[in-house]
């Protein structure tokens, strides 16, 4: 923690909120959760019905925010650009309208086409630190490789996505982490430079268009000829940041806690490294058992019941993906961590129903590129001992040790 900052109130479960998870899963109908005012959605088939009842669970309330910003951060924020509906926080048209051009550009098609760049982009992340002789690899490659690669997919020049990722890590910061006053303030300016390092793009794309995701975003958000508005700028920076910290927070978060767990239990690293066949069920496995994005918050908008729990009407919800893919009603031994675990690819980390990640596939493919090059390169690969055990990050929304350090 810096100097300043405090623990929050809820740190202690977000840090291992899998005993709470188990809890509510044994529960007669829904757990309640003062810490975050909001009932517990925990078992696989309860998480999967509010998923499909997009019109009886919003997603309004979707990234609600952890803490309250100062009146001084707040005035920072103002400078930039304003909050907006996206894709994650919007329902029926609106979303099927913020939703269709990332399900272009995240196609399986398009998302296989940026696979070869992702993948040469790890080789040479991992060549940077294969004659090291060790490294701390959250730092070193888990945040690096998504950055390059949804960098290129909305068309940012290499040089701009170091400051592109640390603005997105910023922003989650700003919203998800208890911190002073004058370290709020920092953050909030990042934030803003973030917003206009995007709106430079939009604008840039938006005179002359590119083979990009930004290009196609500027192109559909007026009509040929016509300039963008305000209005238009600022829903499309807010798309822009959210596309970004969705694609590297939550995909650098799945590289490094599925690499704790692989290398937390020898048998299961040496297991990949002898058969490669394995890496497509390591990925699953990975993406299974202690899931990147652990949950969304929704908001009934009707009287409703679940799981036997009346919910009146603007109640609200934490859905668990990760305590559903711990169901034991789901899966055998939930609880084991097993790359050679049969069938396990319809787990929710990516949800389900119709705000189901349109970047599955290439998450997938980042994570699988990343197991193939380091089995391969440094099947040598174990944590340094030497170090503190890997301690998680105090957040539901990229789940992630917040250092990873190895040796070989």
């Amino acid at each position: 923690m810096g100097a300043g900052r405090e623990q929050g109130p809820r740190d202690a479960w977000y840090r291992d909120p899998y005993p709470l998870y188990e809890r509510a899963r044994r529960a007669e109908g829904l757990l309640h959760v003062p810490e975050a005012d909001a009932w517990l959605v925990a078992r696989d088939e309860d998480v999967r019905e509010v998923l499909r009842r997009a019109g009886d669970f919003s997603s309004a309330n979707a990234l609600l925010p952890d803490v309250a910003l100062s009146e001084p951060a707040l005035g920072v924020l103002a400078r930039g650009f304003g909050p907006r509906q996206t894709v994650l926080s919007s329902d029926g048209a609106v979303h099927r309208r913020h939703r269709a051009p990332l399900n272009r550009a995240l196609s399986r098609a398009r998302s296989a086409a940026l696979l070869p760049y992702a993948r040469q982009c790890a080789r040479e992340l991992v060549a940077e630190v294969a004659g090291a002789g060790g490294a701390e690899l959250v730092a070193a490659y888990a945040r690096r490789l998504p950055g390059l690669v949804v960098g290129r997919l909305i068309g940012l020049d290499p040089a701009d996505v170091p400051a592109a990722v640390h603005g997105g890590y910023r922003v989650e910061e700003l919203l998800f982490r208890p911190l002073s006053a004058p370290e709020q303030v920092a953050a909030a300016e990042d934030v803003v430079a973030l917003q206009r390092l995007l709106d430079g793009y939009v604008l840039e794309r938006r005179a002359r268009p590119r083979e990009d995701l930004c290009s196609d975003l500027a192109a559909a958000a007026a009509p040929a000829g016509a300039e963008l508005g305000v209005e238009q700028r600022h829903e499309l920076v807010a798309h822009l940041q959210n596309l970004l910290i969705a694609g590297f927070l939550t995909t650098g978060a799945l590289i490094a806690t599925t690499l704790l767990h692989l290398l937390a239990d020898r048998r299961q690293w040496q297991l990949v490294c002898a058969d490669p066949a394995l890496v497509p069920a390591a990925v699953e496995e990975g993406l299974r058992f202690d899931t990147a994005v652990q949950a969304f918050r929704r908001v009934t908008t009707r009287p409703v019941e679940l799981a036997g729990t009346r919910l009146p009407a603007g109640t609200a919800l934490l859905v668990a993906y990760a305590s559903a893919n711990r169901d034991g009603r789901r899966y055998e031994d939930a609880d084991s961590f097993d790359v050679r675990r049969p069938g396990n690819r319809q787990h929710l980390a990516f949800g389900h129903g119709p705000h189901a990640c349109p970047g599955s596939h290439l998450a997938r493919g980042q994570l699988r590129a990343t197991l193939e090059i380091l089995t391969e390169t440094l099947p040598g690969l174990r944590l340094d001992g030497s170090r503190p055990v890997p301690q998680m990050r105090p957040t539901l929304i990229h789940r992630s040790p917040e250092a990873l350090y190895v040796t070989w």
